[in-house]
């Protein structure tokens, strides 16, 4: 017998408009991260935060989340900065997926985060 993983019973839904990316199963969201796109040149996308909901912990959701919001910024070409500590943490472990994003892309991340609350 094969296990379900959260790859297969898991669907990633992107809400851009909202700046959630969701991991939803069975109608219902599993998990979230919680992120923007950097408004400056060159645009990245900002991990903010990344919740899994109670009961749905240790199934791999929040790293399923992570690597594909990694895969997002990879295919439109721009960096991930991960200020959610979950997130950075995943990269730290996974430099193959989860390259670098330069220090000003971070620095201008970061002021932009501290200048908008609602973006929490």
């Amino acid at each position: 017998m094969s296990q379900t993983g959260p790859s297969e019973s898991v669907k990633i839904v992107d809400d851009r408009a909202a700046g959630r990316l969701l991991a939803v199963e069975d109608g219902a969201v599993a998990g979230f991260i919680a992120y923007f796109v950097l408004s400056e040149a060159p645009h990245a996308l900002v991990a903010v935060h990344t919740v899994v909901e109670p009961g749905h912990e240790g199934r791999g959701i929040a790293g399923n989340l992570v690597k594909t919001f990694y895969g997002i910024a990879a295919e439109e070409g721009v960096p991930v900065v991960p200020l959610c500590p979950y997130a950075a943490s995943w990269a730290a472990k996974h430099p193959e997926q989860a390259p670098e994003a330069p220090a000003g892309v971070v620095a201008a991340a970061k002021a932009q985060l501290a200048a908008d609350s609602d973006l929490w």
